[in-house]
């Protein structure tokens, strides 16, 4: 899977819906929306961060302003296959991405300092400016999950759900695996709504029916806080 867009502005709403509530939406979606050309896409990303953690620390405050960077995959990667090194930002509730294709050797050597940029233009400079602001930036944690993205003919809604979402800690590689640890409970997903402006009155309606409302769910956020609870049942500090 391949996508052009480089750059992206948008408000990105999040809801965690159960299994009925899933059925009862997609349902609900004919006739206003279509499954895209990709159907079902298994995407991964890796989260970097700084050694103690500050960026998804920061992140869980809810400030204003945050940002995070990850390397993203359609599908299990390899060597030759183009990855996407993204840089996401949110300023007053819009999302800003920002992205570059590369490989994963390229990577690497960027995140190690061997190359200063992995691309050409603008947005790698930026990306470039990111991990030199930060300084070390290191494999933090994978967030792997089932996508199925749904657009509006002849308009900009886009709307995405996420199932079986999950993560590691361990093997922290696009090239090793898409297991991973689940995120939500059995059966619930992840729903996405990506707009310019407003929701259409009848997606409103929708969500008002099958009493969906937004709660600003973070993979990379929720990973962590898990990984922080199960290590305190264990009696081990984790940054």
């Amino acid at each position: 899977m391949s996508d052009a867009i480089v750059v992206m502005d948008r408000y990105e709403l999040k809801y965690v819906l159960s299994k009925e509530q899933i059925d009862s939406f997609v349902d609900a979606l004919e006739g206003h929306m279509k499954i895209d050309k990709y159907g079902m896409t298994t995407i991964a990303s890796l989260y970097y961060d700084t050694i103690d953690s500050r960026l998804i620390r920061t992140s869980l405050e809810k400030p204003k302003f945050k940002e995070k960077i990850r390397l993203r995959s359609y599908g299990m990667a390899d060597n030759s296959k183009t990855v996407f090194l993204e840089l996401k930002r949110k300023a007053y509730g819009v999302v800003y991405k920002r992205r570059v294709e590369t490989k994963i050797k390229d990577a690497n050597d960027f995140f190690n300092h061997k190359v200063d940029i992995v691309a050409e233009g603008q947005i790698a400079k930026e990306i470039t400016y990111f991990r030199d602001y930060y300084g070390k930036l290191v494999p933090s944690c994978l967030i792997i999950y089932d996508r199925v993205a749904y657009e509006e003919e002849n308009g900009n809604l886009r709307l995405t759900i996420d199932y079986n979402p999950r993560y590691r800690i361990d093997n922290l590689t696009l090239d090793y695996s898409m297991e991973g640890i689940p995120l939500l409970n059995n059966g619930e997903a992840i729903l996405e709504i990506k707009i310019q402006d407003s929701i259409p009155l009848w997606l409103s309606h929708i969500l008002d029916k099958n009493k969906i409302f937004i709660n600003g769910f973070s993979k990379y956020g929720k990973a962590y806080e898990k990984q922080i609870l199960e290590a305190k049942e264990r009696g081990v500090n984790y940054v």
